[in-house]
């Protein structure tokens, strides 16, 4: 086998696990697509500087019209004449690799425009009440110096965290209230029309690896509060699509 050609840039915790939610989509594509590929850790403070060494665009530009550079990102080397491509948006990404690979493809004949609309629901509607539980705890999770790096010299303790009492509980509900809904709208799929478990009907596409990298960030960075809520919900469904995705959450 020819070596890995495309790396990925990811951001590590305290311990080995993979657990941002919008580099995991670009993993699930990479691994449902049996592309060849690395993971190249870059911690927080360095992530400016490291995109800004080969070449990365900025995400976006700040209020204060300095661009600001965030993962995911991917390098793809070319011939040794050419410069590599690189790509850090997470749509640019997802569609580059489904143009130049289309074996496999994530996106079914058509459907291109509509998984977008669904993930941008997915990120604007479902997620926005689960940031107020996970970004504290996936704080929590970073090694301390990173930690340090965000808190600053003079500030302690984690910004924003849930400590267990009656508002982290309300914090859950309204998450399982967002899920509840996703979950009926994929009832409507049951029966002739698909399994009631995925987007598209029946096959695994971008949609369920988008849900599926929310399960993963659960699971990694609460493992022992917010998944074992999760994976009860909705009758066991979040469940039942991990274990539809689990083929394909190999870390490179």
């Amino acid at each position: 086998m020819a070596p890995p050609n495309i790396v990925l840039y990811d951001v590590p915790s305290a311990s080995p696990e993979a657990w941002a939610p919008n580099i995991w989509r670009i993993r699930f594509v990479l691994n449902f697509k049996r592309l060849l590929y690395r993971t190249a850790w870059v911690e927080y403070q360095d992530v400016e500087r490291t995109l800004r060494s080969i070449g990365a665009p900025p995400s976006s530009v700040g209020r204060d019209g300095r661009p600001v550079y965030t993962l995911p990102a991917i390098l793809v080397p070319q011939r040794p004449s050419e410069p590599p491509i690189v790509l850090s948006s997470t749509n640019a990404i997802v569609e580059y690799l489904e143009t130049t690979h289309p074996a496999r493809p994530v996106f079914p004949d058509g459907s291109r425009a509509l998984q977008f609309a669904f993930v941008h629901y997915l990120n604007d509607v479902v997620v926005k009440p689960l940031l107020a539980i996970m970004i504290p705890l996936s704080h929590m999770r970073l090694p301390e110096h990173v930690q340090a790096h965000f808190r600053g010299p003079t500030t302690t303790g984690m910004p924003g965290y849930l400590a267990p009492g009656p508002q982290r509980e309300g914090a859950w509900l309204a998450v399982k209230e967002k899920f509840d809904f996703l979950a009926s709208l994929l009832d409507k799929n049951s029966g002739p029309d698909g399994d009631g478990l995925v987007v598209m009907g029946r096959e695994l596409s971008y949609a369920d690896f988008a849900i599926c990298s929310l399960l993963v960030w659960i699971e990694r960075v609460s493992p022992h509060d917010g998944w074992v809520r999760v994976r009860q919900w909705s009758g066991g469904r979040w469940v039942r699509l991990w274990d539809r995705c689990k083929d394909y959450m190999d870390v490179y």
